[in-house]
């Protein structure tokens, strides 16, 4: 199973597991961030519809906060005597896919179960 998430302007392809480095989230290392997704992928089964496929939960854990490499954005004009250089460094977040899906159900499901064994 994986989906096709947007972030940043960008989207990614992920899968659980996963590792990706994405523009900058506001998020402590360690905290877990749910990303959008807009497609899915089940086996034979394919939600491409955005609006069904943001039910879908994508749950990353956010293992670092970084600056990307070095740009460089250089401008010039012939026979003007106009030269400009200047960098750039992005600032990123790397984070690790836990789970596509909906965990939330599995969840549930175990609250159930624990509360129906206290009940007894």
């Amino acid at each position: 199973m994986y989906a096709i998430v947007k972030t940043g302007g960008k989207q990614y392809k992920v899968a659980p597991g996963d590792t990706l480095n994405i523009e900058k989230l506001d998020a402590e290392v360690g905290s877990k961030v749910e990303l959008e997704a807009i497609c899915v992928v089940d086996g034979a089964k394919v939600e491409a519809d955005p609006a069904k496929a943001a039910k879908t939960k994508v749950v990353a854990e956010v293992i670092e906060q970084f600056k990307g490499e070095k740009q460089l954005i250089f401008k010039f004009k012939k026979r003007k005597n106009y030269k400009k250089l200047r960098g750039h460094r992005q600032q990123l977040t790397r984070v690790r896919i836990e789970s596509v899906g909906k965990p939330a159900a599995k969840k549930a499901a175990a609250k159930k179960e624990t509360a129906s064994k206290d009940a007894e």
